[in-house]
């Protein structure tokens, strides 16, 4: 049973797919870049990043394991030699893919597979632009709160201004009563001497009215 197996079977034997796919790689790791269909390079891109693993390896036995997959011993040793030592920093990734549409004749998708180099940083990761819907609801929650924040600041300052009203107003009733009870003390006063005065005079008035009588 075959459960589980969806490699890309590309429509031939296994026997042919192998052939097919050891020549591409003993052409990807001559040259450094191939054209093909999008379904070669990607059933291409796994095989020889085994090989090149197996290149990061270095052992006798991976190299006679590469030979036996690739199927060209100038190939495998230009690999081991020479081209592994710009994959030693990688931890896998060592292809990458380029789409170029579709092949006139029969509409086949075409692809070009290359070897990463090793100064490659490759490409800045794209941010998805945010919904308009998501946007916008964070737009109007933030008025809000800053509307909520003006309401609480204005509350303050309101009731602020009222006690320093109360204060005022507290002080000048006092001011008022102690300038109330300065006129009247001074009222006072100034009736007491007069009052005198008028006493004074109501005095020597009552015995000459006794010596009349007399």
């Amino acid at each position: 049973m075959r459960h589980r197996k969806h490699s890309n079977q590309l429509g031939v034997k296994k026997e042919h797919r192998e052939a097919l796919l050891a020549n591409l790689s003993t052409a990807l790791l001559t040259h450094g870049r191939i054209k093909t269909t999008l379904k070669k390079a990607k059933a291409l891109r796994p095989f020889v990043e085994k090989v090149i693993t197996l290149a990061k390896n270095g052992s006798l036995h991976s190299r006679r394991m590469a030979i036996s997959r690739v199927r060209d011993t100038d190939a495998v040793h230009g690999l081991f030699d020479d081209k592994v030592e710009q994959f030693r920093d990688r931890e896998g990734g060592y292809t990458r893919i380029y789409k170029l549409g579709t092949r006139r004749g029969d509409a086949a998708e075409m692809a070009l597979i290359e070897l990463i180099a090793a100064d490659d940083e490759g490409y800045e990761k794209k941010r998805k632009p945010k919904s308009k819907a998501k946007s916008e609801a964070k737009e109007e929650v933030v008025p809000v709160e800053a509307e909520e924040a003006e309401t609480t600041e204005e509350a303050e300052s309101d009731e602020e201004a009222e006690a320093t009203e109360e204060v005022e107003a507290s002080e000048e009733s006092v001011e008022e009563t102690e300038e109330v009870e300065e006129t009247e003390k001074t009222t006072v006063e100034e009736e007491a001497p007069v009052a005198e005065e008028q006493d004074s005079q109501a005095d020597p008035e009552e015995p000459d009215e006794e010596e009349k009588k007399g």
